[in-house]
């Protein structure tokens, strides 16, 4: 995966500088995207594959909205129109609906770049046709994606979203170039925020200097509308990298949820590589063949460095073995803090327990162990009264439908080993069970009576999904039209 995302990140590289540049160059661009600094950071320390893939993302985004700039201002509607319809319009659909798709932080980033680069190229090009262009883009962009971006939207109320961004480790302003903080829970943060700020200042003092080399050997287009979008990328994201940005970070909608400034260096990775491959490429046979030499021995180097300072080894029970083990013995899983129901504590969920547990109290804790780690669950605690397995035969037997019959010896409730979502349907004996009551490890707690219990749960479709996908079937089929247009006018061109 790894590997294909990163040759993917090369040839969306190359193909977005060949735009206006000779092979030679476009190649050696793709290569620099590869191993440049963000994409080894990526890929050798987070291990961020969503992310990684804003690595073709974002040139094959800048390919189709610099491709075409659309010259002078027309005339008339119809003229605007046309010139806003130019056949880019339908895969810069795909594209902002692609990296929404991909990663959420990505969509926000190359909705916003998409935006800032189509209002350049329009004063440049004294045209508005990009700027439509990326509206319909983006509109029918998000509309295509509304299937995951409505419930996603809708559903942050039902947990504590806010912790993604309330974590200090995690607040934009703890993670500007270089910070260093007194308090020790930001120790490995700021360790972490070191080698990143290192990357963040080499990517971005490379380009620019690479793009200064560039004007003045004369390797870059004449034309001003492709190369200047790409010029100021490097100094917008540096912006972002410091404090007197703050006020553009809450300002705008979403951009906090990036927690970290430099998330940005994925737009970053394409500009700079086309500037420096631009700043060093050279015309005589043996020149290139050195500068191809010493650009395979920083690319090795740089990936043997990444290898060895960044790599993040796993301990057993985080690799893929030691949580298959886990998964198929059934103790489960440490959850995401930010994905908790409201008012629930994770720290409070012991692993190891049933499907379901009969209890008196609703509000029983289950499991014991040292309040500084995550509790363990085991029968000889004496926590429950009883306990059951779900019934894992049968049609309805899945993550999204579970059942559960049982003999109760008393009334009572039933703590099961589910997190209490409002989209979960739970029913006792045929009939909906109606309000449950809350606990602080956020399970599903389920008044039952003495005697015979059909238990049954299930994920349900709500509101928030049918519209979401109502929204993107609708756009589906403005994107039909779309493409009719589009191809009706270029049918020829393209045969």
């Amino acid at each position: 995966m790894t590997f294909l995302l990163l040759a993917a990140t090369g040839f969306g590289t190359r193909a977005l500088a060949r735009q206006k540049l000779n092979t030679g160059i476009a190649t050696l661009a793709g290569c620099v995207a590869i191993f440049s600094g963000y994409a080894l950071f990526t890929a050798y320390e987070r291990s961020a594959y969503a992310e990684l893939t804003g690595g073709f993302w974002v040139p094959i985004l800048l390919l189709l909205i610099l491709g075409n700039p659309g010259g002078t201002q027309p005339t008339t509607p119809v003229k605007l129109v046309r010139q806003t319809l130019d056949g880019s319009t339908l895969p810069l659909t795909v594209v902002v609906a692609g990296t929404w798709l991909s990663n959420a932080p990505l969509g926000v980033m190359v909705t916003y770049l998409l935006i800032g680069v189509a209002l350049t190229v329009a004063m440049l090009a004294k045209s508005w046709a990009p700027v439509l262009r990326a509206a319909v883009a983006i509109g029918l962009g998000l509309g295509l994606s509304a299937f995951f971006l409505v419930p996603a939207a809708w559903e942050r109320r039902w947990v504590a979203i806010r912790q993604a961004i309330d974590d200090p480790g995690l607040r934009i302003e703890n993670s500007w170039l270089f910070a260093r903080h007194p308090d020790p829970a930001l120790e490995l943060h700021d360790i972490e925020l070191i080698r990143v700020s290192i990357i963040a200042v080499t990517m971005v003092a490379l380009a620019l200097i690479c793009l200064a080399v560039s004007r003045w050997r004369r390797t870059l287009p004449a034309d001003r509308a492709w190369w200047v979008p790409l010029g100021m990328v490097p100094v917008v994201v540096l912006l972002l990298q410091l404090p007197l940005s703050d006020r553009i970070w809450k300002a705008l909608p979403e951009l906090q949820f990036l927690q970290f400034p430099w998330r940005w260096l994925v737009v970053l990775e394409a500009p700079m590589a086309i500037f420096f491959a631009g700043s060093v490429w050279a015309e005589s046979r043996w020149k290139r063949a050195v500068v191809y030499f010493v650009c395979g021995v920083a690319f090795l180097s740089g990936a043997a460095v990444a290898g060895i300072s960044l790599f993040q080894g796993c301990d057993s029970e985080d690799a893929v073995g030691g949580m298959l083990d886990d998964y198929n013995a059934g103790t489960g899983f440490e959850g995401t803090d930010e994905y908790a129901p409201v008012d629930a504590d994770n720290s409070m969920v012991a692993t190891d327990l049933p499907f379901a547990c009969l209890v008196l109290d609703p509000a029983i804790v289950l499991g014991r162990g040292d309040p500084a780690s995550t509790p363990d669950w085991s029968a000889d605690q004496g926590t429950c009264d009883a306990t059951y397995p779900r019934i894992d035969e049968g049609r309805r037997a899945s993550p999204e439908h579970m059942r559960l019959v049982a003999a109760t010896p008393h009334a009572g409730y039933l703590v099961l080993r589910l997190r209490a979502y409002p989209a979960w349907k739970v029913s006792i004996n045929g009939r909906d069970t109606g309000r449950i009551p809350s606990r602080q490890d956020g399970l599903i707690a389920v008044q039952v009576p003495m005697g015979r219990v059909d238990l049954a749960v299930d994920w349900t479709t709500t509101t928030d999904v049918l519209i979401g996908r109502l929204i993107s079937g609708l756009a589906l089929v403005l994107v039909t039209g779309l493409w009719m247009v589009e191809y009706r006018r270029f049918r020829p061109r393209l045969s």
